[in-house]
């Protein structure tokens, strides 16, 4: 991104403001409660969901959380 952006005061056009749709901060800090648990899982699970993790920089916990939410919810 060396190529500089040079700025003109020419008329946009027309403009449309968009909803406030982001959630507030207080929203954002707030967690799903949470139980601990100990369970046994593959090798095979656990390595592909690090793999997985890695790749979409998050970590793999959050993803088995989020596998596990998903199925209760459809199972619902």
């Amino acid at each position: 991104m060396k190529k500089k952006i040079k700025y003109t005061n020419e008329p946009m056009g027309k403009v449309k403001v968009a909803a406030d749709f982001l959630p507030s901060p207080e929203e954002l800090v707030l967690k799903d409660e949470t139980v601990k648990v100990t369970i046994a899982l593959s090798k095979a699970s656990i390595d592909f969901f690090k793999r997985e993790a890695k790749k979409h920089h998050t970590q793999y916990q959050k993803m088995i959380r989020r596998l596990l939410d998903e199925y209760t919810a459809h199972q619902s």
